[in-house]
């Protein structure tokens, strides 16, 4: 036995303001505790916010991912979000409107600290699971695709945001997606923002896992919003997880208001996940994962760099005027008059103050 173990932490972990580090006992299959063994969870603890990621958060993040990666005692990371609405629906779009928006030269330092929580994620020496307790979201998909394994309760959503909301997906998605499930199901997320079921995430391949999380008079039953029978439409084109609608869509939030969430399958899950993750050699479960990243990391690496600097500028314009249209707008309009926008920019008008405070909606009272 060594007689004294190096602390390898750059800095000794501390609590940051909106993440919670905890370690739980690792268990066998069975049940049972295994003395000295620990699975570390990181929780994103922003539920009023659907744990959206401020500056502070970030930089608690990257800490406890270092943390986890330097336990020795520690088998597998759990990243997770607080509650049952949100695993994360990306930057805190507030802190954007109001400091970031404006200002490239703060957003680029931002993007730096972004950046080193995804690397922190990819470079984890432990397998790292996303428990995925609702809407993974924006910036919330990129850093939930950046670990190993989903596994989700199947109310989630999954998706992008940027072109809607002022950005573009290329704080990981743009890298990320493609290797996940295409070229052309990752330019219709990273394009047209429509989110997907966790079902269709299952589908497509996004997510390992989903469990049900809709419990009514007692029982779980799957996500009565879209559908969950896999079958072939008119065109021959296999329906699974596609939202539904009509009186269908009205029945299932019928059903949903019946019911209430539980996550005990979610927990199971991933818990079992843990334990079949320590019934392996350490060493070769490592350097396994390590090559398995590597089409993620290189994608990654080659392009994050650049696409700080464009998000950075970005904050000038189109950013400025998205995350400030989201913040200010009413809660039923929260997006810009996109026609408007693209009329004005084809008659060659520039991006003045006058413009962005024309475009952003207003309340209809105000």
């Amino acid at each position: 036995m060594t007689a004294h173990l190096v602390d390898h932490d750059i800095v000794p972990h501390s609590k940051a303001p909106g993440v919670i580090y905890e370690k739980r006992p690792a268990k066998r299959a069975n049940g049972e505790i295994v003395p000295g063994l620990y699975n570390a969870w990181i929780w994103l603890d922003n539920p009023s916010q659907y744990n959206s990621y401020t500056t502070d958060m970030v930089k608690g993040v990257i800490r406890a991912f270092r943390t986890a990666s330097n336990a020795r005692d520690v088998v597998a990371v759990v990243f997770t979000g607080v509650g049952d609405k949100a695993f994360c629906t990306g930057g805190n779009t507030k802190e954007y409107a109001e400091y970031y928006a404006g200002n490239p030269q703060e957003y680029r330092q931002y993007m730096r600290l972004f950046n080193d929580m995804v690397s922190s994620i990819l470079g984890c020496d432990k397998p790292v699971i996303a428990r995925v307790n609702g809407m993974r979201i924006g910036g919330g998909q990129e850093i939930g695709m950046a670990c190993d394994f989903t596994i989700a309760q199947d109310l989630a959503r999954f998706g992008q945001a940027g072109p809607k909301h002022g950005s573009a997906a290329i704080g990981g998605a743009t890298d990320f997606l493609p290797l996940m499930v295409g070229a052309e199901r990752a330019m219709e997320s990273g394009t047209l923002c429509e989110p997907w079921s966790a079902h269709k995430a299952y589908r497509l391949g996004v997510a390992l896992d989903i469990v049900p999380a809709l419990k009514v008079d007692g029982k779980f039953v799957p996500n009565p919003t879209v559908e969950t029978q896999r079958y072939l439409d008119e065109f021959g084109r296999i329906v699974h997880g596609e939202p539904l609608t009509g009186e269908a869509l009205k029945a299932g939030r019928a059903l949903m208001a019946r019911g209430e969430v539980d996550l005990s399958q979610l927990d199971i899950k991933v818990e079992a996940m843990c334990t079949k993750l320590m019934n392996t050699f350490p060493e070769c479960l490592t350097k396994s994962f390590e090559e398995l990243r590597k089409p993620k990391l290189n994608a990654w690496n080659m392009n994050k760099e650049n696409s700080r600097a464009w998000l950075a500028l970005n904050m000038m314009a189109e950013a400025r005027t998205g995350f400030r249209a989201f913040n200010e707008g009413p809660k039923e309009d929260r997006e810009i008059d996109f026609v408007a926008l693209r009329q004005r920019l084809a008659k060659g008008e520039g991006w003045t103050e006058r413009m962005i405070e024309e475009l952003i909606p207003k309340a209809k009272n105000a």
